[in-house]
């Protein structure tokens, strides 16, 4: 069971590897790929940012969007992944503690 739950992980990230690399790809082509890891992370985050509530409503003033975005500002300045990490949980525990 554990090996067919490996193989099924591994061969769909496997596949594209393996045959797209014998190809000369267009340059538009690995543009729009380069896109994509941001543009679904931004799928995920943006959601979880500014909706509540079941079912989700807009909703601007929650916590973590005042986190996010000092964070995503220390992220562009720095590039370090893991002092964004460490300002984005200082900055979290500062508004859960002292705002909330």
């Amino acid at each position: 069971m554990i090996a067919a739950m490996g193989a099924v992980t591994f061969f769909p990230r496997w596949m594209p590897l393996f045959f797209l690399t014998r190809y000369n790809l267009s340059g538009w082509f690995v543009e729009w790929l380069e896109l994509l890891p941001a543009s679904i992370l931004a799928a995920i985050l943006i959601p979880a940012l500014v909706t509540s509530g079941e079912p989700r409503c807009l909703d601007m003033f929650r916590p973590e969007m005042w986190v996010a975005i000092p964070t995503f500002i220390f992220a562009l300045a720095t590039r370090s992944l893991g002092g964004t990490v460490i300002v984005g949980m200082v900055l979290f525990w500062l508004v859960r503690t002292w705002i909330i």
